[in-house]
């Protein structure tokens, strides 16, 4: 046992506090405190973190958001956040200090930074985010969850993956089922903010396949709440099999037993993919600022794992044609799925813990 003490801090998206979870999970089980400073929102996503962890709110905000009052603001409530956190670190000493990004990130980096304790950064796409960015030449380890990783000029870059829940590794390497004729299925998954245009695009390309390809076929479309009932309903109208909901919370087995993914190239989603193995068509997110699911899609697509199809091409002709493709072709689709199986990094909580460990060490 050891009474070493680590210190995530995380923003308010799934991206950043599912790779924290991991971890979180894997230093209590080495006998590590472990300590997680996040915002409110971030707070939504604790229910599944263990018991162990010593969770705090802190006081951040962004210039992202708001008018120009709460722009004015933004500078002393960050100072407020760094200055509180450094007077508890002050107090109960972190021996490592690890930011996965997102604004509430800010404040533990900026007191680990003034008090020069061990500090580093997991950054989960291809393209740093505003605040791993800015602290990136601060820090003495960046992780890099996608590889590879667009860096500033000067600082090096740990390949070590994105952890990934327990229920996907579960299923790494599952068997692949390639395409023919028998019951096939195919996985939409659009994300919170994405999930609009393959709403309004995949369907009509399901319905625009061959017949002896969708007569086949069982559809899993997760829609945003506004598009469900037009989505089921053309799927209905077109006699397709079809289960369309909000939310998927069996994704791991979805994933596992579809044929093909649609979705779009988020962080996180890549690396279940690639840990699982399915082949997959790629839409990233246009309105992404630094276009980092482009970037996060680069690893599947030059290994010949995916397609990618940018936002501005997809239409219901070209996805009916890709689509066919992958599923016209078994052979092609199991070296698509063998090909996103060798992009994956199922080891990569534990290779975390070995980059935190060794931090430790050095400091």
């Amino acid at each position: 046992m050891t009474d070493r003490l680590l210190l995530m801090a995380a923003g308010g998206s799934g991206g950043h506090m599912f790779p924290a979870q991991a971890l979180a999970e894997a230093m209590l089980a080495k006998g590590w405190r472990v300590k997680l400073s996040t915002d409110a929102r971030g707070a939504r996503y604790t229910g599944a973190f263990p018991q162990g962890v010593e969770i705090t709110e802190v006081s951040s905000a962004t210039f992202a958001r708001g008018g120009i009052l709460a722009k004015a603001l933004v500078g002393p409530k960050i100072a407020a956040g760094v200055a509180s956190m450094a007077w508890k670190m002050r107090r109960d000493r972190p021996d490592v200090v690890i930011g996965f990004g997102g604004y509430p990130s800010i404040p533990a980096l900026g007191a680990a930074t003034l008090l020069g304790l061990s500090r580093m950064i997991h950054e989960q796409n291809g393209v740093l985010g505003r605040v791993n960015q800015l602290f990136a030449k601060r820090v003495d380890h960046v992780a890099c969850g996608t590889w590879p990783t667009e860096l500033p000029e000067g600082v090096e870059g740990f390949h070590i993956g994105n952890p990934v829940r327990a229920a996907i590794l579960e299923r790494a390497g599952a068997g692949y089922i390639p395409p023919g004729d028998y019951p096939m299925s195919v996985l939409v998954m659009g994300g919170s903010q994405g999930a609009r245009i393959l709403s309004d695009v995949v369907p009509g390309a399901i319905a625009a396949l061959p017949e002896t390809i969708r007569r086949h076929l069982r559809v899993g479309h997760q829609a945003r709440p506004e598009d469900l009932e037009r989505v089921q309903a053309f799927y209905i109208e077109h006699g397709i099999d079809a289960d369309v909901k909000t939310f998927f919370d069996d994704v791991p087995s979805r994933m596992s037993e579809c044929q093909l993914l649609i979705t779009r190239a988020g962080a996180s989603t890549i690396s279940d993919l690639s840990v699982i193995g399915r082949p997959s068509i790629l839409v990233p997110l246009a309105a992404a600022i630094r276009d980092e699911q482009t970037a996060n899609a680069r690893g599947l697509v030059d290994a010949g794992a995916a397609v990618l199809i940018p936002e501005s091409a997809l239409d219901v002709s070209s996805l009916a044609e890709q689509i066919t493709a992958v599923l016209s072709n078994p052979q092609a689709a199991t070296q698509m799925a063998n090909a996103a199986l060798s992009t994956g990094v199922p080891d990569a909580t534990m290779r975390l813990v070995a980059l935190v460990e060794q931090l430790a060490e050095e400091g």
